[in-house]
Protein backbone atom coordinates (compact mmCIF):
# COMPACT_ATOMS: atom_id res chain seq x y z
CA UNK A 1 0.00 0.00 0.00
CA UNK A 2 1.26 3.71 -0.74
CA UNK A 3 3.46 5.55 1.79
CA UNK A 4 2.32 8.83 3.00
CA UNK A 5 5.12 11.07 2.02
CA UNK A 6 4.04 13.72 0.36
CA UNK A 7 0.68 14.98 -0.11
CA UNK A 8 -1.39 17.25 -2.35
CA UNK A 9 -4.47 18.52 -1.80
CA UNK A 10 -4.09 15.81 1.56
CA UNK A 11 -3.29 12.73 -0.65
CA UNK A 12 -0.26 11.04 -1.45
CA UNK A 13 1.83 11.82 -4.69
CA UNK A 14 1.26 8.50 -6.42
CA UNK A 15 5.15 8.36 -7.39
CA UNK A 16 6.10 8.13 -3.80
CA UNK A 17 4.02 4.79 -3.19
CA UNK A 18 5.23 1.95 -1.48
CA UNK A 19 4.03 0.13 1.78
CA UNK A 20 3.65 1.42 5.07
CA UNK A 21 3.82 0.69 8.86
CA UNK A 22 1.94 2.41 11.13
CA UNK A 23 1.82 2.90 15.03
CA UNK A 24 -0.92 2.73 17.20
CA UNK A 25 -0.96 6.83 16.57
CA UNK A 26 -1.57 6.14 12.84
CA UNK A 27 2.18 7.54 11.66
CA UNK A 28 2.86 6.12 8.63
CA UNK A 29 5.95 5.64 7.87
CA UNK A 30 8.05 3.42 4.58
CA UNK A 31 8.79 0.00 4.78
CA UNK A 32 9.94 -2.76 2.01
CA UNK A 33 9.65 -2.29 -2.14
CA UNK A 34 6.53 -3.10 -3.54
CA UNK A 35 5.76 -5.81 -5.58
CA UNK A 36 3.97 -4.55 -8.23
CA UNK A 37 1.20 -6.84 -10.34
CA UNK A 38 2.21 -7.61 -13.83
CA UNK A 39 -0.49 -7.79 -16.36
CA UNK A 40 -2.73 -6.87 -13.30
CA UNK A 41 -6.34 -7.39 -15.53
CA UNK A 42 -5.48 -10.95 -16.86
CA UNK A 43 -4.06 -11.67 -12.96
CA UNK A 44 -7.46 -9.91 -11.23
CA UNK A 45 -10.55 -11.92 -13.24
CA UNK A 46 -9.36 -15.43 -11.84
CA UNK A 47 -8.63 -14.77 -8.20
CA UNK A 48 -11.56 -15.13 -5.70
CA UNK A 49 -13.63 -11.85 -4.86
CA UNK A 50 -16.45 -11.06 -2.59
CA UNK A 51 -18.94 -7.77 -3.61
CA UNK A 52 -20.95 -6.28 -0.86
CA UNK A 53 -22.26 -3.33 -2.59
CA UNK A 54 -23.87 -4.19 -6.07
CA UNK A 55 -27.30 -2.91 -7.10
CA UNK A 56 -29.53 -5.27 -9.15
CA UNK A 57 -31.18 -2.33 -11.20
CA UNK A 58 -27.64 -1.26 -11.88
CA UNK A 59 -26.39 -4.32 -13.09
CA UNK A 60 -28.61 -5.43 -16.36
CA UNK A 61 -27.27 -6.04 -19.42
CA UNK A 62 -28.20 -3.83 -22.09
CA UNK A 63 -29.05 -6.49 -24.86
CA UNK A 64 -31.41 -7.58 -21.98
CA UNK A 65 -33.28 -3.96 -21.25
CA UNK A 66 -33.73 -3.79 -25.08
CA UNK A 67 -35.63 -7.27 -25.25
CA UNK A 68 -37.11 -6.98 -21.87
CA UNK A 69 -38.46 -2.95 -23.08
CA UNK A 70 -39.53 -4.38 -26.41
CA UNK A 71 -41.80 -6.96 -24.56
CA UNK A 72 -43.05 -4.40 -21.86
CA UNK A 73 -44.05 -1.23 -23.89
CA UNK A 74 -40.71 1.18 -22.27
CA UNK A 75 -39.40 3.53 -24.67
CA UNK A 76 -35.46 3.19 -24.90
CA UNK A 77 -33.31 6.22 -26.07
CA UNK A 78 -31.70 3.87 -28.17
CA UNK A 79 -32.27 0.27 -29.40
CA UNK A 80 -28.63 -0.33 -30.18
CA UNK A 81 -26.61 -2.19 -27.18
CA UNK A 82 -23.42 -0.75 -27.69
CA UNK A 83 -25.14 2.77 -28.03
CA UNK A 84 -27.31 2.16 -25.24
CA UNK A 85 -24.53 1.29 -22.59
CA UNK A 86 -22.74 4.32 -23.64
CA UNK A 87 -25.80 6.47 -23.07
CA UNK A 88 -26.08 5.01 -19.06
CA UNK A 89 -22.07 5.76 -18.94
CA UNK A 90 -22.60 9.35 -20.28
CA UNK A 91 -25.89 10.29 -18.31
CA UNK A 92 -23.84 8.76 -14.78
CA UNK A 93 -20.99 10.26 -15.57
CA UNK A 94 -22.33 13.73 -14.27
CA UNK A 95 -20.87 14.68 -10.81
CA UNK A 96 -24.09 14.39 -9.04
CA UNK A 97 -26.13 11.79 -7.56
CA UNK A 98 -29.43 12.75 -8.21
CA UNK A 99 -28.72 12.97 -11.94
CA UNK A 100 -27.00 9.53 -11.36
CA UNK A 101 -29.83 7.85 -9.99
CA UNK A 102 -32.25 9.02 -12.66
CA UNK A 103 -30.30 6.44 -15.26
CA UNK A 104 -32.65 4.29 -12.71
CA UNK A 105 -36.05 4.76 -14.24
CA UNK A 106 -35.32 3.12 -17.58
CA UNK A 107 -33.77 0.06 -15.55
CA UNK A 108 -36.58 -0.59 -12.98
CA UNK A 109 -39.19 -0.39 -16.08
CA UNK A 110 -37.87 -3.10 -16.80
CA UNK A 111 -38.44 -5.40 -14.03
CA UNK A 112 -41.48 -4.70 -13.19
CA UNK A 113 -42.47 -8.52 -13.73
CA UNK A 114 -41.93 -11.64 -12.14
CA UNK A 115 -40.31 -12.99 -15.68
CA UNK A 116 -38.10 -9.65 -16.30
CA UNK A 117 -37.06 -9.59 -12.31
CA UNK A 118 -35.86 -13.40 -12.45
CA UNK A 119 -34.17 -12.93 -15.77
CA UNK A 120 -31.89 -9.85 -14.34
CA UNK A 121 -31.55 -11.78 -11.46
CA UNK A 122 -30.13 -14.59 -12.93
CA UNK A 123 -27.96 -12.48 -15.61
CA UNK A 124 -26.93 -11.07 -12.74
CA UNK A 125 -25.73 -13.63 -10.94
CA UNK A 126 -23.56 -15.24 -14.25
CA UNK A 127 -22.06 -11.70 -14.68
CA UNK A 128 -20.40 -11.95 -11.02
CA UNK A 129 -19.37 -15.83 -11.39
CA UNK A 130 -17.59 -14.79 -14.83
CA UNK A 131 -16.02 -12.29 -12.77
CA UNK A 132 -14.39 -14.29 -10.51
CA UNK A 133 -17.08 -13.42 -7.09
CA UNK A 134 -17.68 -16.57 -4.54
CA UNK A 135 -20.00 -14.53 -2.65
CA UNK A 136 -21.94 -11.70 -3.66
CA UNK A 137 -24.97 -9.67 -1.74
CA UNK A 138 -27.47 -8.41 -3.79
CA UNK A 139 -29.41 -5.18 -2.83
CA UNK A 140 -32.53 -3.66 -4.26
CA UNK A 141 -35.55 -1.99 -3.88
CA UNK A 142 -38.79 -4.04 -3.76
CA UNK A 143 -40.81 -1.28 -3.39
CA UNK A 144 -40.03 -0.18 -6.80
CA UNK A 145 -40.92 -3.29 -8.71
CA UNK A 146 -44.97 -3.31 -7.66
CA UNK A 147 -46.08 -0.73 -10.98
CA UNK A 148 -46.94 -3.94 -12.76
CA UNK A 149 -49.67 -5.37 -9.62
CA UNK A 150 -46.80 -7.85 -8.22
CA UNK A 151 -46.77 -7.47 -3.83
CA UNK A 152 -43.87 -7.19 -2.51
CA UNK A 153 -43.43 -10.94 -1.56
CA UNK A 154 -43.63 -11.94 -5.04
CA UNK A 155 -41.04 -9.58 -5.95
CA UNK A 156 -38.85 -11.19 -3.26
CA UNK A 157 -39.41 -14.51 -4.29
CA UNK A 158 -38.91 -13.83 -7.83
CA UNK A 159 -35.43 -12.24 -7.51
CA UNK A 160 -34.08 -15.77 -5.46
CA UNK A 161 -35.76 -17.92 -7.54
CA UNK A 162 -32.98 -16.32 -10.63
CA UNK A 163 -30.55 -16.38 -7.91
CA UNK A 164 -30.96 -19.92 -7.20
CA UNK A 165 -30.95 -21.20 -11.62
CA UNK A 166 -28.03 -18.93 -11.55
CA UNK A 167 -26.09 -20.42 -8.70
CA UNK A 168 -26.95 -24.04 -9.33
CA UNK A 169 -25.89 -23.23 -13.04
CA UNK A 170 -22.28 -22.63 -11.48
CA UNK A 171 -22.29 -25.64 -9.43
CA UNK A 172 -21.58 -24.13 -6.07
CA UNK A 173 -18.59 -21.49 -7.46
CA UNK A 174 -20.79 -18.90 -5.91
CA UNK A 175 -22.75 -18.30 -3.16
CA UNK A 176 -25.22 -15.10 -3.39
CA UNK A 177 -27.52 -13.21 -0.62
CA UNK A 178 -30.43 -10.50 -1.05
CA UNK A 179 -30.01 -7.27 0.97
CA UNK A 180 -33.74 -6.03 0.51
CA UNK A 181 -33.34 -1.97 0.65
CA UNK A 182 -35.91 0.86 1.39
CA UNK A 183 -35.76 4.16 -0.11
CA UNK A 184 -34.92 6.84 2.02
CA UNK A 185 -37.23 9.43 0.49
CA UNK A 186 -40.31 7.22 0.86
CA UNK A 187 -42.16 6.05 4.24
CA UNK A 188 -42.23 2.07 3.44
CA UNK A 189 -39.29 1.38 5.49
CA UNK A 190 -40.79 -0.46 8.29
CA UNK A 191 -42.98 -2.50 5.86
CA UNK A 192 -39.67 -3.18 4.29
CA UNK A 193 -38.10 -4.25 6.82
CA UNK A 194 -40.40 -6.72 8.07
CA UNK A 195 -40.52 -7.54 4.42
CA UNK A 196 -36.74 -8.44 4.84
CA UNK A 197 -37.34 -11.06 8.02
CA UNK A 198 -39.84 -12.59 6.68
CA UNK A 199 -37.59 -13.71 4.20
CA UNK A 200 -34.43 -13.99 5.97
CA UNK A 201 -34.38 -17.93 5.40
CA UNK A 202 -35.24 -17.43 1.87
CA UNK A 203 -32.07 -15.92 0.54
CA UNK A 204 -32.60 -12.58 1.98
CA UNK A 205 -29.24 -11.70 4.60
CA UNK A 206 -29.44 -8.15 4.86
CA UNK A 207 -31.62 -4.52 4.96
CA UNK A 208 -30.17 -1.71 3.34
CA UNK A 209 -31.37 1.71 3.20
CA UNK A 210 -30.69 4.11 -0.58
CA UNK A 211 -31.70 6.92 -2.31
CA UNK A 212 -31.27 10.85 -2.25
CA UNK A 213 -29.41 10.89 0.52
CA UNK A 214 -29.07 15.23 1.61
CA UNK A 215 -32.09 15.64 3.63
CA UNK A 216 -32.88 12.08 3.99
CA UNK A 217 -30.92 11.06 7.38
CA UNK A 218 -31.02 7.21 8.75
CA UNK A 219 -32.78 9.43 12.03
CA UNK A 220 -36.26 8.95 9.71
CA UNK A 221 -36.80 5.04 10.03
CA UNK A 222 -35.73 4.41 13.43
CA UNK A 223 -38.85 2.38 13.74
CA UNK A 224 -37.29 0.31 10.63
CA UNK A 225 -34.07 0.42 12.55
CA UNK A 226 -35.51 -0.31 16.26
CA UNK A 227 -37.44 -3.46 14.02
CA UNK A 228 -34.19 -4.58 13.06
CA UNK A 229 -32.82 -4.19 15.80
CA UNK A 230 -35.10 -6.29 18.08
CA UNK A 231 -35.24 -9.26 14.99
CA UNK A 232 -31.50 -9.18 15.15
CA UNK A 233 -31.07 -8.97 11.81
CA UNK A 234 -27.86 -7.06 9.86
CA UNK A 235 -28.18 -3.68 8.81
CA UNK A 236 -26.28 -1.83 6.53
CA UNK A 237 -26.97 1.92 5.40
CA UNK A 238 -25.65 4.35 2.65
CA UNK A 239 -24.18 6.75 4.44
CA UNK A 240 -20.84 9.21 3.55
CA UNK A 241 -21.82 9.62 0.00
CA UNK A 242 -24.03 12.35 -0.85
CA UNK A 243 -23.71 13.66 2.75
CA UNK A 244 -20.96 13.93 5.79
CA UNK A 245 -20.67 13.37 8.68
CA UNK A 246 -23.88 13.97 10.20
CA UNK A 247 -25.36 11.45 8.36
CA UNK A 248 -22.73 8.61 8.80
CA UNK A 249 -23.31 9.28 12.79
CA UNK A 250 -27.09 8.46 11.98
CA UNK A 251 -26.42 5.53 9.53
CA UNK A 252 -24.69 4.42 13.10
CA UNK A 253 -26.44 5.23 15.99
CA UNK A 254 -30.09 5.36 14.60
CA UNK A 255 -29.71 2.69 12.35
CA UNK A 256 -27.34 0.85 14.23
CA UNK A 257 -25.57 -0.04 11.26
CA UNK A 258 -22.59 -2.88 10.97
CA UNK A 259 -21.61 -1.60 7.49
CA UNK A 260 -21.24 1.78 5.56
CA UNK A 261 -22.47 1.82 1.80
CA UNK A 262 -19.93 4.16 0.81
CA UNK A 263 -18.69 5.80 3.83
CA UNK A 264 -15.78 7.91 1.81
CA UNK A 265 -16.64 11.16 3.71
CA UNK A 266 -15.78 9.82 7.15
CA UNK A 267 -12.58 10.96 5.65
CA UNK A 268 -14.07 15.13 6.56
CA UNK A 269 -13.15 13.70 9.83
CA UNK A 270 -9.45 12.77 9.81
CA UNK A 271 -6.94 15.27 10.11
CA UNK A 272 -3.45 15.27 8.41
CA UNK A 273 -0.39 17.04 9.59
CA UNK A 274 3.57 16.86 8.79
CA UNK A 275 4.68 14.43 11.40
CA UNK A 276 8.61 14.57 10.36
CA UNK A 277 11.01 11.94 8.42
CA UNK A 278 8.87 12.25 5.33
CA UNK A 279 5.95 10.69 6.86
CA UNK A 280 2.28 11.95 7.90
CA UNK A 281 0.65 12.32 11.59
CA UNK A 282 -3.19 11.87 11.06
CA UNK A 283 -5.58 12.50 14.00
CA UNK A 284 -8.96 10.88 13.65
CA UNK A 285 -12.64 12.59 14.84
CA UNK A 286 -14.96 10.64 17.34
CA UNK A 287 -16.94 9.38 14.19
CA UNK A 288 -14.21 8.03 12.34
CA UNK A 289 -12.46 6.89 15.42
CA UNK A 290 -15.69 5.24 15.80
CA UNK A 291 -15.37 3.67 12.39
CA UNK A 292 -12.22 2.46 12.23
CA UNK A 293 -11.59 1.23 15.59
CA UNK A 294 -15.03 -1.00 15.94
CA UNK A 295 -14.40 -2.35 12.07
CA UNK A 296 -17.34 -1.28 10.07
CA UNK A 297 -16.34 -2.12 6.60
CA UNK A 298 -16.45 0.78 4.39
CA UNK A 299 -18.09 -0.85 1.16
CA UNK A 300 -16.42 1.37 -1.28
CA UNK A 301 -17.01 1.81 -4.90
CA UNK A 302 -14.21 4.09 -6.48
CA UNK A 303 -15.79 4.89 -10.20
CA UNK A 304 -18.63 5.89 -9.06
CA UNK A 305 -17.77 7.75 -6.32
CA UNK A 306 -16.44 9.67 -9.02
CA UNK A 307 -19.07 9.87 -10.87
CA UNK A 308 -21.12 11.12 -8.51
CA UNK A 309 -19.26 13.67 -6.69
CA UNK A 310 -19.23 11.88 -3.40
CA UNK A 311 -15.07 12.79 -3.53
CA UNK A 312 -15.20 16.05 -4.87
CA UNK A 313 -14.15 17.72 -1.53
CA UNK A 314 -10.50 16.16 -2.52
CA UNK A 315 -10.34 16.06 -6.31
CA UNK A 316 -12.17 14.60 -9.38
CA UNK A 317 -9.26 11.96 -10.27
CA UNK A 318 -8.88 8.32 -8.73
CA UNK A 319 -5.06 9.51 -7.44
CA UNK A 320 -7.86 12.21 -5.30
CA UNK A 321 -9.81 9.15 -3.48
CA UNK A 322 -8.91 8.74 0.00
CA UNK A 323 -9.38 4.86 0.40
CA UNK A 324 -5.64 4.46 0.18
CA UNK A 325 -4.94 6.64 2.96
CA UNK A 326 -8.25 5.04 4.58
CA UNK A 327 -6.32 1.28 3.81
CA UNK A 328 -2.93 2.55 5.39
CA UNK A 329 -4.88 3.94 8.53
CA UNK A 330 -6.52 0.95 9.38
CA UNK A 331 -10.16 1.68 8.72
CA UNK A 332 -11.49 -2.33 7.29
CA UNK A 333 -11.52 -1.32 3.18
CA UNK A 334 -13.62 -3.43 1.06
CA UNK A 335 -14.03 -2.76 -2.68
CA UNK A 336 -17.31 -2.43 -4.74
CA UNK A 337 -18.49 -1.67 -8.38
CA UNK A 338 -21.87 -0.16 -6.69
CA UNK A 339 -23.89 -0.29 -10.48
CA UNK A 340 -21.51 -2.41 -12.88
CA UNK A 341 -24.33 -0.75 -15.47
CA UNK A 342 -23.67 2.97 -15.11
CA UNK A 343 -20.14 2.82 -13.91
CA UNK A 344 -19.14 0.75 -17.02
CA UNK A 345 -17.35 -1.34 -14.75
CA UNK A 346 -16.79 -4.86 -12.69
CA UNK A 347 -15.13 -6.04 -9.42
CA UNK A 348 -12.20 -6.69 -11.51
CA UNK A 349 -11.62 -3.62 -13.10
CA UNK A 350 -11.83 -1.85 -9.55
CA UNK A 351 -9.42 -3.61 -8.43
CA UNK A 352 -6.95 -3.51 -11.09
CA UNK A 353 -7.66 0.38 -11.23
CA UNK A 354 -6.26 1.07 -7.47
CA UNK A 355 -3.96 -1.53 -7.97
CA UNK A 356 -2.51 0.87 -11.08
CA UNK A 357 -2.98 3.91 -9.09
CA UNK A 358 -1.59 3.13 -5.64
CA UNK A 359 0.94 0.44 -6.80
CA UNK A 360 -1.40 -2.52 -4.87
CA UNK A 361 0.04 -5.64 -5.42
CA UNK A 362 -2.27 -9.12 -4.35
CA UNK A 363 -1.55 -8.87 -0.85
CA UNK A 364 -3.34 -5.62 -0.77
CA UNK A 365 -6.08 -6.87 -2.99
CA UNK A 366 -6.23 -10.31 -0.76
CA UNK A 367 -6.65 -8.06 2.21
CA UNK A 368 -9.63 -6.05 0.36
CA UNK A 369 -11.36 -9.39 0.16
CA UNK A 370 -10.74 -10.60 3.43
CA UNK A 371 -11.90 -7.01 4.77
CA UNK A 372 -15.19 -8.01 2.65
CA UNK A 373 -15.62 -11.62 3.91
CA UNK A 374 -15.78 -10.60 7.37
CA UNK A 375 -18.49 -7.85 6.62
CA UNK A 376 -20.66 -10.29 4.88
CA UNK A 377 -23.61 -10.96 6.85
CA UNK A 378 -23.10 -14.82 6.97
CA UNK A 379 -22.61 -17.14 9.95
CA UNK A 380 -18.78 -17.26 11.11
CA UNK A 381 -18.48 -20.32 10.13
CA UNK A 382 -19.36 -19.60 6.41
CA UNK A 383 -16.89 -16.47 6.64
CA UNK A 384 -14.23 -18.51 7.49
CA UNK A 385 -14.71 -20.73 4.37
CA UNK A 386 -14.91 -17.97 2.17
CA UNK A 387 -11.88 -16.44 3.73
CA UNK A 388 -10.02 -19.57 3.41
CA UNK A 389 -11.18 -19.93 -0.15
CA UNK A 390 -9.77 -15.92 -1.13
CA UNK A 391 -6.34 -17.01 0.89
CA UNK A 392 -5.76 -20.69 -1.37
CA UNK A 393 -6.77 -18.67 -4.64
CA UNK A 394 -4.22 -15.56 -3.45
CA UNK A 395 -1.47 -18.04 -2.27
CA UNK A 396 -1.88 -19.85 -5.82
CA UNK A 397 -1.55 -16.96 -7.91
Amino acid sequence: MGSLQSVVHGFVDPALRGPVTTDSLGRMSDAAPIYRLPDAGAVINDLPKVSLHDHLDGGLRPATIIELAATDGVELPTTDPTELAAWFADQANSGSLVEYLKTFDVTIAVMQTEAGLTRVAQEFVEDLVADGVVYGEIRWAPEQHLQRGLTLDQTVDAVQAGIEAAVDAAGGAIRIGQLVTAMRHADRSLEIAELAVRHRDHGVVGFDIAGAEAGFPASNHRAAFDYLAAELFPVTVHAGEADGLASIRSALVDGRALRLGHGVRVFEDVSLSDGGDGSMLATLGEVASWVRDREIPLEVSPSSNLQTGAIAAWGDDLADHPIDVLYQLGFRVTVNTDNRLMSNTSLSKELALLAGTFGYDLDDLAAFQINAALGTFLPLEDREEIIAAITAGYAEA
